[in-house]
């Protein structure tokens, strides 16, 4: 009885961390802890308790974890920053990466920039592509002139 206590507890925690961070971390092993809970409710060994915890997490977070992670993030917003992937912007100053200088305007807001490619300064009026965002800085890539 005591190996379902400790089994018991562990569910619990892991139930309350999941609960906390509402991120699915923690479910796929409190399922695990829950087969193992029964398995030690008729006196099964703990090697084969301490099995059955881990073979059935892991089978739940391969298994289900993807399909989860689907419906989860289906409503996910884009935050601010990462909007502006794949948008143009102006070049306000030029971008140079060995200067360390550089600004864009994007959507009325100004922001610091870096060219994709090192040692191509792009000159003020330039119109560029945003392609990632690099702590606050956005790495740019001049436009092509079919776009």
């Amino acid at each position: 009885m005591n190996q379902v206590v400790f089994w018991l507890i562990l569910l619990i925690i892991l139930v309350a961390i999941e609960i906390a961070t509402m991120g699915l971390t923690t479910i796929w092993f409190a399922g695990g802890a829950f087969v193992a809970i029964i398995a030690a409710a008729f006196d099964a060994p703990l090697y084969v308790q301490i099995t059955l915890f881990l073979s059935v997490s892991v089978v739940l977070l391969l298994f289900t974890r993807p399909i989860a992670m689907k419906y989860f993030n289906r409503d996910r917003i884009k935050t601010n920053a990462e909007s502006l992937i794949g948008k143009q912007a102006i070049v306000t100053e030029e971008v140079d990466n060995l200067m360390a200088a550089g600004t864009v305007s994007v959507d009325g807001q100004e922001w610091t920039a870096r060219n994709v490619m090192d040692g191509v300064k792009l000159p003020r009026g330039t119109i560029v592509i945003i392609r990632a965002i690099s702590g606050v800085k956005l790495i740019v890539e001049e436009r092509n002139e079919g776009m």
